[in-house]
């Protein structure tokens, strides 16, 4: 009989398959959840691509005309500046690029100011260009500048101290350059190469809006079966928000720039102030639905009762997201979601009606608070969401629990 040469613990294994495969299972579970984050990280990554794409072209462009025109407009003979500054004020925040161009200019000025005093009066060398930096940091701090500003200016002023003995004339060039750039990326966004405000706030708002429907979906199916570790994943991930939200807000702020400047986009001013206005009560529809889940857990913990429409009323708010994400994208009125709000309050209605205990009843207010947030976000005036969402509660005549 042939000696087995496989390690030890293979042989182990091996003698206990006709025992079955305990651990076979969990680890299949553990893999396919592996998997799972693999593919769903690879389409978060190709989403922030599509995001990008339109920024990226307008910075390549940018960068090419600022530095033609520096070049060959403005014959110098090294315009590295302009296209920098160019990238530079389309790589800032969305939303803050007028700022970000002002911010270059002002810090290359102050830049070019004291270094040039300084070099004039103590030459060139290691310390004074300590001296240098030092000095135009305490400067623009004291004026009160923003960061943007003593950046630029202590770069500058390295420059104006580095490259003075080599290059002449050095300080009109920059200062012209910092000028030529960041107008020149302002052209390319508001004329050239304009993008289409909503579709990039509709690509911003989707994560965010995906994200609040599968963690009110996990809550849902969480509740159905008493799962008590799912409910808290749930719990988690929606505490993780703040890059979407952040995503959201900055597109928002950069949509009404773009709107502003760009003659090609002002037809779709009343479109983005709906999608502005929502912005908040997304937020707020967040943070509800974070003590939804929350309680959530705690009533499982607590193994309380669980009235089968309270799941349901979470699973109709959940598909009230998507469907608001899906028509804000088609820019339509979004009445499915609404209708599918109130859906959710009343299913949570017939849950109260049924009995629940302590930490039902604040599932119960948060899935009405909530929902009154989406029925704002959805374009409705508070005082009508809140009356609307009252009257679904009350359709079967019942107590309720205190709202807004």
């Amino acid at each position: 009989m042939a000696r087995d040469r496989r390690p030890q613990f293979l042989r182990r294994v091996t003698s206990r398959e006709g025992l079955g495969d305990r651990d076979g299972p969990r680890i299949a579970a553990a893999m396919d959840e592996l998997r799972d984050r693999g593919r769903a990280t690879l389409h978060d990554r190709l989403h922030r691509v599509r995001t990008a794409f339109g920024l990226a072209l307008q910075a390549g462009l940018a960068a090419g005309l600022a530095y033609l025109v520096s070049h060959r407009l403005l014959n110098n003979p090294q315009p590295v500046f302009a296209p920098i500054s160019a990238v530079g004020t389309l790589a800032a925040s969305v939303g803050q690029r007028f700022r970000r161009t002002v911010e270059l200019i002002l810090g290359v000025a102050v830049g070019v100011l004291v270094g040039d005093v300084l070099i004039y009066f103590l030459g060139t060398g290691a310390w004074q260009l300590a001296l240098v930096v030092t000095a135009a940091i305490l400067l623009t701090i004291f004026a009160g500048a923003s960061v943007a500003i003593v950046i630029q200016a202590a770069a500058t002023a390295v420059l104006i101290v580095t490259l003075s003995p080599s290059t002449q004339n050095l300080e009109f060039p920059r200062f012209v350059d910092a000028f030529v750039g960041g107008s020149i990326a302002l052209v390319v966004t508001a004329v050239l190469l304009p993008l289409n405000p909503l579709r990039v706030i509709n690509r911003a708002a989707r994560p965010a809006l995906d994200l609040l429907a599968d963690q009110l979906d996990v809550c849902a199916g969480a509740l159905r079966e008493r799962n008590r570790d799912a409910a808290q994943r749930a719990l988690f991930r929606l505490r993780e928000n703040k890059e979407e939200l952040a995503a959201l807000g900055e597109a928002i702020q950069g949509a009404k720039e773009t709107i502003t400047i760009s003659p090609a986009r002002w037809h779709r001013r009343s479109e983005l102030t709906h999608y502005a206005e929502a912005a908040d009560p997304i937020d707020r529809a967040m943070r509800n639905s974070g003590t939804l889940i929350r309680r959530s857990v705690t009533m499982i913990e607590d193994e309380e009762a669980i009235p089968e429409p309270m799941p349901d009323a979470i699973g109709h708010l959940a598909e009230s997201v998507r469907l608001l994400r899906h028509e804000f994208a088609v820019g339509e009125e979004p009445q499915q979601a609404r209708e599918r709000t109130l859906r959710a309050v009343s299913e949570a209605g017939r849950a109260y009606a049924e009995g629940v205990s302590f930490s039902g009843s604040v599932v119960i207010a948060q899935v009405r608070t909530t929902a009154s947030d989406l029925m704002v976000a959805s374009g409705i005036e508070q005082e009508e969401a809140n009356r609307l969402v009252r009257g679904a509660f009350h359709a079967n005549d019942h107590p309720s629990p205190p709202t807004r």
